[in-house]
């Protein structure tokens, strides 16, 4: 199935899911640009960031959005739009679902 991300809530109610096909794609390059949060995003497995770590991720994801393909941005854009709720609301987290 490959990557997806959601929000998720500390009892594990997932609220909202991107399933964008280019998630995979974007961990990969911010792999390949050492990115320390994105590119840590364990493709087999959960990978979960709190609201205090969306202070990194989100500049990590609008960097990569900058100068990638237009559907990578889109993926971007997506994720960004879930960081908004994560940010929003307590106890919630962002969650990078591996296979």
């Amino acid at each position: 199935m490959g990557l997806s991300v959601q929000v998720r809530t500390f009892t594990g109610v997932v609220e909202a899911t991107c399933v964008h096909p280019s998630i995979a794609d974007l961990c990969e390059r911010a792999a390949s640009r050492g990115l320390p949060l994105l590119g840590y995003v364990d493709p087999y497995d959960d990978t979960v960031f709190n609201r205090s770590q969306l202070r990194v991720l989100i500049p990590e994801l609008r960097a990569l959005a900058d100068d990638s393909a237009a559907v990578e941005a889109e993926a971007v854009h997506e994720i960004l739009a879930l960081t908004v709720q994560v940010e929003r609301e307590a106890h919630r987290y962002l969650v990078f679902n591996g296979d």
